[in-house]
């Protein structure tokens, strides 16, 4: 990186603000999509949006791409650093600007981390709802920036549905104040269209979420199935019964034994198929009438077991468990490589027996944890990436997992995003036009398109849109 450059930023974030130390900048190099790598040319972490936007009009001055960053626990490559490219971080804005528990919203900076909105909010007796598996670790920004999901989506929706306004620095370092929330807004949805763009469009550095006041009650129920094909099908049965727990979650048998075999032991018991995480929330009489009518529908599809937690503690280990088993599949093996996608749930059975297969056939092994509520598989592969013949055969798998799914009607992300992982798999579900139709949005933020390239869009498919350099020229 051009000293002058790494000067004027340090005028800016001042020394701590400004890594370009290799053995500082090598931490950047990956998000959790581990086997896509690339050591930045420089690492910026601003405090605030002035500091932003000063650190983007001198990115933009020198025509210097940018990756944004929250957390880096991303798992299709949205964080991977790019040749030449400047990494701009957000964890050194961790504030929680405002709580309107009148309103029932809150102001923070894109790096606060997802959980300690929540705690910040309990005090008013209110909560985040959106709540990644990443939970301790991701962060706002970046839950914005991919419009993360979580095992509570099934009941609240996604992170798009909870933001009502951000701040954004564009990519030539103008503040776009999309903060006030408005009824009835005129004109674009400005603030959805953001949400969701995985970095191609400038970067959030406040977002405004709504937040919700914490259930009266909420039960926790662990179900126990010998057989993971009548744990889909119970699925089915829950949503036909217009049935509405806030989560329904679903591991198999190899993730529960890493789960059980961690510090994140959770309680599931071992030599099981699988087991079936339901939770209700609302008025004790609501949670009553829901809990009693799921339980028969999960035995009379072969729940052996049906346990509710007996306390908050019970509850928290259950959660821990289901949350961390990402972590935990390190005991299986030193990498996992995440696949995501979504089915209509009337069809889980026929796609997890599809994953199974297409691993098997390739001699891998599987491990299925996914939000089954939501029809939100994550088929896991445990790989080790120094094996370059093992990780060819891993992603050959996640291709036709992806395949299988969008033929029977699903699509290619229900949270992780396309990033790296997926920009080829963009043409298997959109035509031409309609990534054309994407460019065109993508050119109206960011026309030198420095923002965050090579990811999400792939560049050949967006070949017929050109648009006007603003130094001149075309491209």
């Amino acid at each position: 990186m051009d000293a002058r450059v790494v000067e004027e930023l340090r005028a800016i974030l001042g020394h701590s603000g400004v890594l370009a130390e290799r053995a500082r900048r090598v931490t950047y190099e990956s998000d959790g999509l581990a086997f896509a790598r690339h050591v930045p040319e420089l690492v910026i972490l601003p405090r605030d949006t002035r500091e932003t936007a000063a650190a983007m009009r001198i990115l933009h001055t020198h025509g210097i791409p940018i990756v944004p960053r929250g957390a880096g626990t991303g798992l299709s490559g949205g964080a991977t650093p790019v040749a030449g490219g400047v990494v701009i971080g957000t964890a050194r804005m961790r504030d929680v600007l405002e709580i309107d528990a009148e309103n029932r919203c809150a102001r923070v900076q894109a790096g606060v981390v997802n959980v300690d909105l929540t705690h910040a909010a309990a005090e008013h007796g209110l909560f985040y709802a959106p709540d990644p598996s990443s939970q301790k670790a991701c962060t706002i920004g970046g839950n914005v920036g991919e419009n993360s999901g979580g095992p509570h989506c099934f009941r609240y929706g996604s992170t798009t549905r909870h933001v009502l306004g951000l701040v954004i620095v564009l990519p030539d370092g103008e503040v776009l104040d999309l903060s006030r929330p408005a009824v009835d807004a005129q004109g674009y949805d400005l603030v959805g269209l953001f949400v969701g763009s995985e970095g191609l469009f400038g970067i959030a550095t406040e977002i405004t979420v709504a937040l919700l006041p914490v259930p009266p009650v909420t039960v926790t129920m662990l179900a126990l199935f010998r057989d993971l094909d009548a744990a889909c099908d119970a699925v089915s049965d829950l949503i036909a019964a217009r049935l509405e727990p806030s989560a329904i979650e679903i591991l198999d048998e190899l993730t529960i034994e890493a789960v059980e075999s961690s510090v994140l032991a959770a309680g599931y018991p071992k030599g099981v198929k699988a087991v079936m995480l339901v939770e209700a929330e609302g008025s004790e009489a609501e949670v009553a009438a829901t809990v009693d009518a799921i339980e028969p529908l999960l035995v009379a599809r072969g729940a052996f077991d049906v346990r509710r937690a007996r306390d908050e503690a019970e509850r928290a280990r259950l959660w821990a468990g289901r949350k961390g088993a990402y972590g935990a599949m390190g005991r299986v093996a030193p990498d996992l490589y995440v696949c995501d996608a979504v089915v209509p749930r009337t069809k889980l059975r026929e796609l997890v027996r599809q994953t199974i297969a297409i691993c098997h056939a390739r001699g891998l092994r599987i491990a299925n944890v996914f939000h089954a509520g939501d029809g939100n598989l994550h088929p896991n592969i445990p790989y080790d990436r120094r094996n370059a013949e093992e990780l060819r055969r891993v992603l050959e798998a996640g291709d036709e997992i992806l395949k299988a799914c969008i033929a029977a009607g699903g699509s290619l992300t229900g949270e992780h995003g396309v990033g790296l992982e997926k920009i080829g798999a963009m043409e298997w579900m959109f035509t031409g036009p309609d990534l054309d139709a994407q460019c065109r949005v993508r050119d109206a933020w960011d026309p030198l398109r420095r923002m965050n390239p090579g990811k999400l869009l792939p560049v050949h498919a967006c070949r017929e849109t050109r648009t006007r350099d603003p130094r001149g020229g075309t491209r």
